[in-house]
């Protein structure tokens, strides 16, 4: 008789003629395959997500790292990654819930909840965004951004005490901040307590010499205090690095009509206008020029195009009344002076109050 051997390994080739223990270990062996596959797959998905988002294309590397998570449900690097990008193009709602669930699987996570408290801020949800402020900073005391962006909110609450102390948390962390000073300063500003806003806004701009804003803040805070030759000195280098600064234009135009000097002021006006030809203050601006000029009739077109390129300029309806007046149109001047009033001009009450009644 010959026998034909059988040389190498076992065959699982039919499966009836395994042993429930033999199953399990050929079942787990493929499993542990697929998995390993899948997660190899997850990294190369998450790898070219990090990619895109490094150039900025946060809407491509989205859809990476979301097969990244499809293909490796706990990849928590993922879903971090995702939650910024997502950030990043303003999609909060996705980012609260890519953030849930990063939370969800790593609940010390500090960066997740400063991350979801970014969506919450996105979707002016300040009381949720607070909290998750609050809970990165209880988890890592030592993240400036965190107490820089809960400070934000406190300001834009009208807290400027809160946001003052949080942005000095800040600039206790990182003493590099820039923006935590210029922010600061601006609390300060708001509060009418200018020396201290001035000192923050001037050490901003001796840290980063380049920032125009900082230049126009300080403009803005020096004209406040009648210092309007520092205030015309801050505006030009504001526009000497930006060229294209319709706010410092603008600014610069108020100082130069407080002084006299109409002809410098409708200039840069007419500036600020040809950079953003949407800019109602501009044009509102340039209303009042020519009241002073007493031209009344372009005082006028020109508080209507103030009014048409925002309704909710209580200057424009100010100056546009101010010209109706001038024109015999006192209905229509007590109309504007009313509006301005409702939208918080206290000019507007003045006028309304003077002329039209109570």
């Amino acid at each position: 008789m010959i026998l034909f051997l059988s040389i190498g390994t076992l065959s699982f080739a039919q499966v009836d003629e395994l042993t429930p223990e033999e199953q399990a270990y050929r079942d787990s062996i493929t499993a542990l395959n697929l998995e390993n596959e899948a997660i190899a797959k997850s990294q190369e998905a998450y790898n070219r997500g990090i990619e895109l988002f490094s150039k900025k294309k946060y809407a491509q590397s989205i859809e990476e790292f979301r097969k990244s998570i499809q293909l490796d449900p706990n990849f928590t690097a993922a879903y971090y990654n995702k939650g910024v990008a997502e950030n990043e193009v303003e999609k909060f709602n996705d980012g609260v819930k890519t953030l849930t669930r990063l939370i969800e699987l790593k609940p010390a996570y500090s960066k997740a909840y400063f991350q979801r408290g970014r969506s919450y801020q996105g979707l002016n949800d300040y009381l949720k965004a607070e909290e998750d402020y609050d809970k990165s900073i209880k988890l890592d005391g030592n993240n400036p951004k965190a107490y820089y962006n809960y400070a934000t909110l406190r300001f834009l609450q009208q807290d400027y005490d809160g946001a003052i102390q949080k942005f000095s948390k800040t600039i206790q962390l990182d003493e590099s901040f820039v923006n935590a000073y210029n922010d600061r300063g601006s609390s300060h500003r708001m509060k009418g307590d200018y020396s201290k806003a001035l000192a923050d806004y001037e050490t901003a701009i001796r840290k980063n010499p380049q920032m125009a804003f900082v230049l126009n803040n300080i403009g803005t805070t020096k004209s406040k205090m009648k210092d309007y030759t520092g205030a015309l000195a801050a505006f030009n280098r504001a526009i000497s690095i930006d060229a294209n600064f319709h706010l410092a234009y603008n600014n610069r135009g108020v100082v130069q009509m407080n002084q006299g000097r109409l002809d410098d002021a409708a200039k840069d006006f007419n500036k600020a206008l040809g950079i953003k030809s949407d800019y109602s203050p501009a044009a509102a601006n340039l209303s009042g020029i020519h009241f002073k000029k007493k031209e009344y009739k372009k005082a006028l077109e020109w508080g209507n195009k103030a009014v048409k390129m925002d309704k909710e300029n209580a200057a424009a309806y100010v100056n546009r009344g101010m010209a109706k007046e001038m024109t015999r149109d006192m209905d229509g001047a007590c109309e504007d002076w009313l509006k301005a009033k409702e939208l918080g001009s206290e000019t507007g009450k003045n006028y309304y109050a003077g002329n039209c009644g109570n």
